[in-house]
């Protein structure tokens, strides 16, 4: 590649800090850094001409786990890392909405609702509810979950919703524009449409191979999450998440978020719209991939509860379909660590990256030195 003496020098010359990934994480990891040190050089390398992996594609929640999936997390978690689970999460969102402001992410909380089709999975849920309540009391100092009745007319569900009282939602598209003109504004450069292929450590610096430049910087911070396996030997395994949206619908009357048989399927409102995603638990292999793209599988059943379920008397049509992947793991806790002396990573957000992107940034920022 044909590079002059001025595009070396502004760009890839005398490199303090070099951010691989400009979703949530690699954004506010730069953000963070730049406020460490003022007067360092920070690059951020996005092998996409946007976001690449879910910061722009999620479904905007700004959620911390509804009640059946922290009693599922109770399973494999004690009580104080559940708890510890969610506060990084609602921290994470405080940060979020503190670092860019509610109106500029079209904040909302609408509350999140959760359904259930089976009375036996609904009555085991409430008879926890209590005990979750309790344990997440020290941080909300209220209930957050109570119980509600079927008031937007769903079918084929049980009678009543758990409620979660303090979930909202966000505009996805919104937010990532604010947190990149906020990066960009901060005289941090963002390089687009290129991939890092490997690097490696010399001599107190990190030399970075990438599809179309080699160049060196003085510490690396990876946050490429659901494609840290591309990159990392860490225990992040990609996982698809696909999603769709009608077109927008008359005097629409569902307002919230949505999460539908234990999570795996979840929706909202947008713009008189229905965005619905989920299923990834038809076919887990399969949707084990970094490969965007869309499954008859899938799809299919995301009509097929949006007409049997959601929009049972109600005429849509699906105005456009994507997908986005996350990075999952054995455990919850995020992996934000130092690999070798300049090396960094902060990845494995499970699918919570709206929640802790912004900690988790903070938090692999703080991992680095000078």
């Amino acid at each position: 590649m044909n590079y002059s003496y001025w595009e070396l020098k502004e760009w890839f010359s005398n490199v303090d800090f070099t951010v691989v990934g400009s979703g949530i994480v690699g954004l506010n990891c730069a953000l963070a850094l730049k406020n460490k040190y003022p007067k360092a050089k920070i690059i951020i390398l996005e092998k996409g001409i946007l976001p690449q992996g879910a910061s722009t594609k999620n479904a905007g929640f700004a959620c911390f786990g509804s009640l059946s999936e922290l009693i599922d997390d109770l399973k494999s978690h004690t009580e104080e890392e559940v708890f510890g689970l969610v506060k990084k999460r609602w921290e994470g969102l405080q940060l979020l909405r503190k670092t860019l402001g509610d109106k500029k992410i079209d904040f909302q909380q609408n509350k999140g609702y959760e359904l259930f089709q089976d009375s036996e999975f609904y009555e085991e849920c409430i008879n926890r509810k209590n005990e979750i309540n309790n344990l997440l009391k020290p941080l909300f100092k209220s209930d957050v979950f109570t119980v509600d009745e079927n008031v937007f007319d769903f079918k084929n569900i049980y009678q009543n919703y758990i409620t979660n009282q303090f979930e909202g939602q966000i505009d996805t598209g919104k937010m990532a524009a604010s947190l990149l003109e906020l990066v960009q504004s901060s005289g941090i450069k963002i390089i687009n449409n290129i991939k890092v292929e490997s690097f490696t450590e010399q001599n107190n610096k990190v030399i970075i191979k990438t599809d179309k430049i080699e160049f060196s910087t003085k510490q690396l911070c990876i946050a490429t999450n659901g494609f840290a396996n591309q990159l990392l030997d860490e225990e992040v395994v990609p996982a698809r998440a696909q999603v769709l949206i009608t077109k927008p619908i008359e005097n629409l009357h569902i307002k919230g978020t949505f999460h539908l048989d234990k999570g795996y399927y979840y929706f909202r409102n947008i713009d008189n719209r229905i965005l619905f995603g989920g299923g990834r638990n038809l076919d887990f292999k399969t949707e084990e991939t970094s490969e965007f793209g869309e499954t008859i599988l899938i799809q299919n059943k995301l009509e097929e509860i949006l007409r049997t379920t959601i929009l049972p008397n109600t005429n849509f049509e699906i105005e456009h379909r994507w997908s986005g992947i996350m990075g999952v793991g054995n455990l919850k806790k995020a992996i934000v660590k130092q690999i070798s002396n300049n090396i960094f990573c902060g990845v494995r957000l499970g699918g919570m990256g709206v929640a802790i992107g912004s900690l988790v940034g903070k938090e692999l920022a703080e991992l680095t030195w000078k």
